[in-house]
């Protein structure tokens, strides 16, 4: 059963007027009680569960995943409730937090392509190439102190990202002409509710292993990383690597739209379980004969 929504409402396109800001984090729900939001997402995360066995037999298409979002949006528990049901052969997770030595010595997106999907494979990525022009953007001094690009490459911040984002547009087409589907989603929370979210982590004994001191100091940076969201998303979203911006307000909600929108892709593939030729079924008739005289 398909939810009755048009997923281009929340594909960001360009070319239309509108900042983040002005986005919904928020939408009516989808769903009628705790019951019926179970019963569509198993539907849905079984039918995901089908075309990526149909995917993975057919070896020719791969599909990457990309969440991103303020701390507290919940790209974790979307990932592991909308995923779950798909084989762990299926499906590989890279969440991307603060880069080590080794990944600070390549270049900016060595860390993502060593963990890019294999054909017939779901790639997830909680995080990723886009912290370049996010956490990066917000603070500049990374790029000198910690990331050591040459001076001559850095001599003017604007230029910086623009080549960025030119670099991560010609990546992704690369990807799409290789047979990876890129999809993107922004869950988009509002500033009240992830002060909600860190409250609770606060007072949920359970939940204080999360939360950092850090997690605040970024808050204090807000509308920073919305300029930042908001210039990277009209740079690099593009119906073969599509940016969707995702009400994250209510959880539940989230996770049946992404689940929609997951199950639109997988569903463009032009892909078939491999049909057997006469050959190989003699020799299955003959494998059958072994077995059945064992």
């Amino acid at each position: 059963m398909n939810l009755k929504i048009d997923l281009q409402d929340f594909y960001f396109n360009p070319e239309q007027p509108g900042t983040v800001t002005e986005l919904p984090n928020a939408v009516d729900p989808l769903y009628d009680g705790k019951k019926a939001y179970r019963k569509l997402l198993a539907e849905y995360k079984d039918e995901i569960k089908d075309l990526q066995n149909m995917m993975f037999a057919h070896d020719r298409y791969s599909m990457l995943l990309i969440f991103q979002g303020m701390d507290t949006a919940g790209k974790g528990g979307a990932i592991r409730h909308v995923m779950s049901g798909i084989s762990a052969a299926g499906v590989q997770v890279s969440a991307f937090k603060r880069p080590s030595s080794l990944e600070l010595d390549h270049d900016w997106m060595w860390r993502s392509t060593t963990r890019l999907p294999e054909r017939g494979r779901i790639g997830i990525f909680d995080r990723s190439y886009y912290e370049e022009v996010l956490v990066v953007k917000v603070h500049p001094s990374i790029l000198h102190d910690v990331q050591r690009i040459p001076q001559e490459h850095t001599r003017t911040e604007a230029s910086v990202w623009e080549s960025r984002y030119g670099d991560i547009r010609n990546f992704e087409d690369f990807l799409h002409r290789n047979g990876t589907q890129v999809v993107k989603f922004f869950i988009n929370i509002s500033k009240d509710e992830q002060k909600k979210r860190l409250l609770d982590r606060i007072d949920r004994p359970e939940k204080n292993w999360k939360m950092s001191l850090s997690d605040v100091k970024e808050r204090g940076h807000w509308d920073a990383y919305m300029q930042a969201y908001q210039d990277l998303l009209a740079a690099t979203s593009r119906p073969q690597a599509p940016w969707y911006v995702i009400p994250g307000n209510d959880k539940k909600n989230a996770r049946l739209i992404i689940s929609q929108i997951v199950l639109h892709h997988l569903r463009g593939f032009e892909m078939h379980y491999p049909q057997p030729t006469d050959e190989f079924r003699q020799k299955l008739l003959g494998v059958r004969k072994a077995l059945e005289n064992s």
